[in-house]
């Protein structure tokens, strides 16, 4: 089965937040609180992209916003909300959405891409490593006051280096 990305847009909040409750994350996380409204709004005042399958239902799903903060003037985008259905893994799905990320933070001037590996999903960190990024020790500015502090992943993004 053929497999296509595309931007995701507010209209898509429904199915963008759905994949993301049936991706199973540990019903400890944040994600749990995360509603169709805070996905649409993300959308709208940030973005994200799709993975839509050959018949066009969306199998993954992937959020960015810039890191308004910038610290040491290093322009930083943050990857969040990063999932793929479980009947859609193994594809190779999460890894281009990662992608399409990194080349979207090259497009607008972005230095590194940014993201937070919660405490209950520490199961994912070598996919990430194994895409270049590295555990940093900055403080995740968008992380939920009520859970545990989570992993912070960085990875500088350089022309020829993303796909």
């Amino acid at each position: 089965m053929s497999y296509t990305l595309r931007p995701a847009t507010s209209a898509d909040a429904p199915a963008f937040h759905a994949v993301m409750m049936s991706a199973g994350m540990d019903a400890r996380s944040s994600w749990n609180r995360v509603t169709v409204a805070d996905v649409r709004w993300s959308l709208d005042e940030a973005g994200g992209y799709l993975a839509l399958n050959g018949g066009g239902a969306v199998v993954g799903v992937v959020g960015w916003r810039p890191d308004l903060s910038d610290p040491g003037g290093i322009r930083t985008l943050t990857l969040n909300k990063l999932a793929v259905l479980p009947d859609a893994r193994g594809l190779g799905l999460a890894r281009r959405l990662v992608q399409e990320v990194e080349g979207y933070a090259l497009r607008q001037g972005f230095e590194r891409v940014l993201l937070a590996v919660s405490q209950y999903n520490l199961g994912v960190l070598p996919f990430y490593e194994r895409l270049g990024y590295r555990v940093s020790r900055e403080t995740y500015l968008f992380a939920h006051p009520g859970s545990p502090r989570p992993v912070v992943l960085v990875k500088n993004v350089h022309k020829g280096d993303i796909v």
